[in-house]
């Protein structure tokens, strides 16, 4: 199916874009038909899932591959777990495919609107100090080069390019199709609790080693953290999920309704932020509650933000997080929106920024109708002092050559890409920034 471009814009309202046109296909085939049309025209095409990227990585002026058609399982997972599904598939509807087979994802992150394509792509990641991001769950994937040409990529075929592609930022190839490895479902005993901020940073280490899943929030101008705490358990286990009605309180009525409401205000009434950050530290209650993986795992985000995300040596999140306080203490900055700290295993993607390294996670935010310019500066000088790789999907400032430095593989991955697209049907500006063009 296509249609004629309109503007298109992403969730957080960073990026807009008019393509040439919007192209909707249905089947890998169609795909591939797609790009040999635009690669013959040699005009730039570029696939775009649920817009959740807070960069202009998915941007484009020529065709744009809407891939919400492109959805579903492929077949039946394998006897060891691994299952397919088409690029547009959203990671929230993955959970209720594989469940009649009896497996699951091994992780995800907080959200769960996005493509599953799109989030490889990008590099989206949860936490869990012995789990690597979503990305190294793939153990294969159909791809369609610039030059229009179908590629298995996994294991079998191809298998110097998984590394690449299976985190590829969209610029090595359009991907159809993904193949992950799943693991028998599970449940999740999760324990939310109030900590004071400092007791956590001097213990995150431990925090993070001595169970399956930890991260924590905190609201600046507030002396608290709140910690997360998630136990994989047996699906035999018992299931003690929260009521309806405390879900819909806490989760949907609270930090959401409410808390858009209050973001609102700090916008009129930036002396309100503070009170506000010290009264949701109050009402922030403990919860326990056991249920099945991806309730625990992902929550409902209704509030538009813009996001900065930084990749940091594990050793060196608490200093971090210490100097992101003293600075905006030292500036007098009003911020409503909470700082998250998150956990992952090293691994061995090229452009993963775990990529062999121990990885802790801190991401700043700003309410959409804030500017976060001179915040997310001044915390960027912080991390990439300490050592910090930017979260591909997420607002940063750095270009190639500084990003070169940070990857010991970058020079594989542009051959890679020269490979694979020599023509730079897939670029943009935002490929041409963080890679060159």
């Amino acid at each position: 199916m296509t249609a004629t471009g309109a503007v298109w814009r992403n969730w957080a309202r960073t990026e807009h874009a008019t393509p040439l046109r919007v192209e909707r296909p249905r089947s890998t085939a169609a795909v591939q038909r797609a790009v040999r049309a635009a690669a013959g025209s040699g005009i730039p095409i570029k696939a775009v899932g649920a817009g959740h990227s807070f960069t202009g990585i998915a941007v484009t002026t020529g065709v744009q591959l809407a891939l919400d058609d492109l959805s579903g399982m492929i077949g039946r997972p394998t006897a060891d777990g691994r299952a397919s599904f088409y690029a547009g598939t959203r990671l929230h509807e993955i959970p209720r495919l594989l469940a009649p087979y009896g497996l699951a994802m091994t992780n995800l992150g907080d959200i769960d609107r996005q493509s599953i394509a799109g989030a490889i792509s990008t590099g989206t990641h949860g936490t869990g100090s012995t789990f690597g991001g979503l990305a190294t769950q793939v153990r294969g994937v159909t791809l369609i080069t610039g030059d229009g040409e179908m590629m298995r990529i996994d294991e079998d075929d191809n298998s110097e390019l998984l590394p690449a592609v299976a985190l590829g930022l969209g610029a090595l190839g359009i991907i159809a199709e993904v193949t992950l490895a799943c693991v028998p479902r599970f449940l999740i005993q999760a324990e939310e609790r109030a900590a004071p901020l400092e007791d956590v940073l001097d213990t995150v280490a431990e925090r993070a080693a001595s169970v399956d899943h930890f991260e924590f929030f905190w609201f600046p101008h507030t002396s608290t953290a709140l910690t997360k705490t998630n136990t994989r358990l047996p699906l035999t286990s018992r299931r003690k999920p929260l009521p309806v009605l405390k879900r819909w309180v806490d989760d949907t009525l609270l930090a959401n309704g409410l808390y858009r409401a209050t973001c609102f205000a700090g916008t009129l009434l930036p002396p309100l932020i503070p009170p506000v950050n010290r009264m949701a530290e109050k009402l922030t209650g403990n919860r326990s509650f056991t249920d099945i993986s991806h309730r625990v795992f992902t929550t409902k985000r209704t509030v538009r933000f813009r996001e900065m995300e930084y990749a940091l040596p594990a050793e060196n999140v608490a200093t971090a997080v210490r100097e992101i306080e003293a600075l905006i203490a030292k500036k007098r900055w009003r911020i409503s929106f909470p700082i998250e700290v998150r956990f992952t295993a090293a691994d061995d993607l090229w452009l993963s920024t775990a990529y062999e390294r121990a990885t802790g996670y801190i991401a700043v935010h700003r309410y959409v109708h804030e500017n976060p310019a001179r915040y997310f500066q001044a915390v960027e000088e912080i991390l990439l002092g300490l050592g910090g790789r930017p979260h591909w999907g997420k607002m940063h400032t750095l270009d190639a050559a500084s990003l070169g430095g940070l990857y010991p593989r970058f020079d594989d991955f542009l051959a890679a890409r020269e490979r694979l697209d020599p023509r730079r049907l897939l670029t943009n500006p935002y490929l041409n920034r963080v890679l060159g063009a």
